[in-house]
């Protein structure tokens, strides 16, 4: 829907119907990536990597600059199509499936998008209506999202006006308004104060223990380290660890933060690929 139809007929009776959630298939993964690979020319951003993400989880995807994140996540999400390899979300393969799969999905990527010309309250009505939600089941979820991530005093304000940690949280409280079952964020903390990076986190914990699958990029590894079940490290477009922080330190051999442990795991990958030559 453009901007224009959703301003002119926000109120009007002819609203966009309720379409139900597509019914999610009988599976205990609900994001699901095999041999996933994507190549530019001679570059291979991601190397065919694999990933089983369980309803509830709350998944940490980590890595150096250039390693393959964002690219995992534009093909997770359906941005970018893979060189080879599937994806499925909720038991709906992406590339086969596609409406069904994103109708689970929400994307907060890194450098967040809101039409400026919108208020805050227009900006998520515009996002209930792309996702056919009814009137009444968006303004509900305004009302509950706007009370938890305190935006009710910007309502009215155009998104051009917020600042940007405001703005992350309207963004975030946009993404969450149709109930997704699967959440893919990209540096969610980046310009939220102490107060609020603990309301979002504490969103996030409730969603997962409800079921829903988070998965969260970050170069911010002791958010990693506080908030996720399970983590990734990928390098060079492979994923060269995966399990918990404990797994992870038994792993690279290394105790403390997971600073630590991210910094030894690198760097024994790059040892053995000097090695090899």
């Amino acid at each position: 829907m453009g901007v224009e139809c959703f301003l002119a007929g926000r109120f009007a009776p002819g609203a966009p119907r309720a379409v139900r959630t597509p019914t999610l298939q009988p599976s205990l993964v609900l994001i699901s990536a095999r041999a996933l690979s994507k190549h530019f020319g001679q570059l291979r951003a991601v190397d065919g990597i694999d990933l089983e993400i369980p309803p509830g989880e709350f998944f940490a995807f980590l890595g150096p600059n250039a390693a393959g994140k964002t690219t995992t996540i534009r093909m997770l999400t359906g941005l970018l199509r893979p060189t080879a390899g599937t994806v499925r979300i909720g038991g709906y393969d992406l590339l086969a499936e596609p409406e069904k799969a994103k109708a689970l999905l929400a994307y907060v990527p890194d450098f967040p998008f809101t039409y400026d010309k919108l208020t805050a309250l227009e900006f998520m009505f515009f996002v209930g209506d792309i996702y056919r939600m009814d009137r009444a089941a968006i303004g509900a979820g305004i009302e509950a999202l706007f009370e938890k991530f305190h935006l009710h005093d910007y309502r009215h304000e155009l998104t051009e006006n917020l600042s940007h940690g405001t703005r992350q949280r309207l963004v975030i409280a946009s993404a969450l308004l149709h109930e997704p079952k699967v959440f893919v964020i990209d540096e969610p903390m980046v310009g939220l104060d102490p107060m609020h990076a603990r309301i979002v986190k504490q969103e996030f914990h409730e969603r997962c223990r409800a079921g829903m699958t988070l998965f969260l990029s970050t170069h911010q590894l002791s958010v990693a380290e506080e908030v996720a079940d399970r983590i990734a490290i990928i390098h060079r477009g492979k994923i060269v660890a995966c399990g918990t922080v404990g797994e992870l330190r038994t792993q690279s051999g290394e105790g403390g933060a997971l600073e630590k442990v991210f910094l030894a795991l690198i760097d024994h990958e790059e040892a053995v690929r000097e090695r090899r030559g």
